[in-house]
């Protein structure tokens, strides 16, 4: 579903950038940051050890998991969204109690504020594909452990697998670090290129929608890692 101009006003105005215009996404007035490849801190790829039939296969293993002990606590796994042709795919930390519910990621206030965000550059929800690193939702929201995330791992690669993006956007400080395996804080991460995967996939690290909400003021570098991605993507074409 294509964005029309006036909702895509709608959504900017959502992100509270006031001079969002057309014209500041021309290429003179662009951002000027730095595109400079920067690979993992271990150096190593992340090997796939997750070889499903296809989609379908891979969704019936991820709802019969039972790895680690978030199984007990949840109502339904949260496996992913959107189109499994998409050349964009964004990835978050974990599910939400909404997500939770609903088994789709990026519901809620977060989720109305990541649709706002794609949509300021003209992407649909429907358009890209949206995943977490984790599929089951921690206790309390509190931040994922490192073996809950080494036994989704395989799942999520699995994912990228199967979808070849040509572009990664991480959301908020656990996706990136997780992704990048780095310790690196988020706003060093930002404004670069950087290299996901023995195939280098182009990966681009923004803020979270959740703390965007608590943090309005940095909905505007939000915005400027948005841009970022957006002319990366128009050169890889």
């Amino acid at each position: 579903m294509a964005v029309t101009d006036t909702q895509r006003r709608a959504y900017l105005a959502a992100m509270e950038v006031t001079q969002w215009e057309r014209r500041a996404i021309t290429p003179p007035q662009a951002p000027a940051l730095t595109v400079a490849p920067v690979v993992p801190a271990s150096g190593a790829s992340v090997a796939i050890s997750v070889e499903p039939a296809g989609w379908e296969d891979l969704a019936a293993q991820v709802a019969a998991c039972t790895k680690c002990e978030l199984h007990t606590g949840r109502i339904q796994t949260v496996f992913g969204v959107g189109a499994r042709h998409a050349e964009w795919l964004v990835i978050g930390e974990a599910p939400g109690a909404e997500e939770d519910k609903r088994g789709e990621p990026f519901v809620g206030r977060a989720g109305q504020l990541l649709n706002s965000m794609l949509a300021g550059i003209g992407l649909a929800r429907e358009t890209v594909y949206i995943a977490n690193i984790l599929k089951c939702r921690p206790p309390n929201n509190r931040d994922p452990k490192p073996d809950e995330v080494l036994c989704c791992e395989p799942y999520l690669m699995a994912q990228i697998a199967l979808l070849q993006p040509k572009l990664i956007l991480a959301v908020g400080r656990i996706a990136a670090q997780n992704l990048l395996k780095v310790q690196t804080p988020i706003g060093k991460l930002r404004g670069q290129r950087h290299a996901f995967g023995p195939q280098a996939i182009p990966l681009i690290v923004t803020y979270h929608p959740a703390y965007l909400l608590r943090s309005p003021s940095e909905k505007r570098r939000a915005w400027e890692d948005l841009l970022f991605a957006q002319r990366l993507f128009r050169e890889l074409a």
